[in-house]
């Protein structure tokens, strides 16, 4: 046998059946896989990631473990739908703690503001506060003064202006301009034989005002005022035009036993009634209602 024999020249004919197992044999798989592939040496290697593995559970493993997972949630919320009283003050703790940190951390800012400056820098500061506190305490003695005097002019002003107001009522009581209530007396004159003396009947107004009367009425119409004029006529007495007839009804609103004791006195308008035949009768009353009020004087 020869040392070269030569090889077939149709690598693919049957006569040959290894060649596709013969490495060095033309063609065949064996011999195509050990050819260098350039290709793949240009190409860069991509470097492979480590994959993580992850255990596969049993079904039944997954849901105990989702239902592990889902109970604390469900716990946690519902702890914060309702919180217990426990919790509750656990976070009121926490909140006066947060807010106790923030104002120490404020605190300290603030305190720090004047951390760099130097000594003479602080003696002007407080000697600008020191000036600053002096003008606001003068201010505040202005002030408190001027507070004080107004004070005291409203007082004033208010008392004379209540005063004001009492004396103009009791100028419209005396001037018969309102109707009038109050303590007082009522007299009643009657069983003369004549009608009563115009000068009797003057005595007895004037020893009423002078004892004090606020108003007087006359038989529930008539307003005796400083200008009421008194007038004898053919049928009797006229007061301001008006005539009056027994008996004689007076309605005066004062203090009751001074109104009384006026016309009591020896030789007073009672003592002269009487010795004309007459009575004379003095009721104290707690409430005399006067609503009769004088005509304005023409202007």
């Amino acid at each position: 046998m020869p040392d070269n024999p030569e090889r077939p020249d149709n690598p693919q004919s049957p006569d040959n059946p290894e060649r596709h197992d013969d490495p060095e044999w033309p063609g065949s798989p064996a011999a195509d896989s050990h050819e260098p592939d350039v290709q793949a040496a240009d190409r860069p290697q991509q470097s492979r990631r480590p994959q993580k593995l992850t255990p596969k559970l049993p079904p039944k493993l997954s849901m105990e473990a989702g239902r592990r997972v889902q109970r604390p949630l469900e716990l946690i919320r519902r702890s914060l739908a309702r919180p217990s009283k426990r919790q509750l003050v656990v976070a009121a703790a926490l909140a006066l703690l947060g807010f106790g940190a923030v104002t120490q951390v404020h605190s300290n800012d603030t305190t720090n503001d004047y951390a760099g400056y130097r000594q003479q820098e602080l003696i002007d500061v407080l000697q600008g506060l020191s000036a600053a506190s002096e003008r606001s305490r003068r201010e505040i003695d202005q002030l408190e003064q001027t507070k004080a005097r107004l004070q005291s002019d409203r007082t004033a002003r208010e008392a004379a202006l209540a005063q004001a107001e009492q004396r103009a009522d009791q100028l419209a009581i005396l001037a018969g301009q309102v109707p009038v209530e109050g303590p007082g007396v009522r007299i009643t004159v009657d069983g003369l034989d004549a009608q009563l003396p115009l000068d009797l009947l003057l005595d007895l107004v004037q020893e009423l005002r002078t004892a004090g009367a606020e108003g007087i009425e006359f038989n529930d119409s008539i307003r005796v005022v400083a200008s009421t004029s008194f007038e004898v006529g053919g049928s009797g007495i006229y007061i301001d035009g008006k005539p009056v007839a027994q008996p004689y009804v007076i309605d005066v609103i004062g203090n009751p036993r001074t109104l009384a004791e006026g016309v009591r006195f020896s030789r007073g308008p009672q003592e002269r009634t009487e010795e004309l035949g007459g009575s004379f009768k003095v009721e104290e009353r707690d409430r005399v209602v006067i609503e009769a009020v004088a005509e304005a004087p023409p202007s």
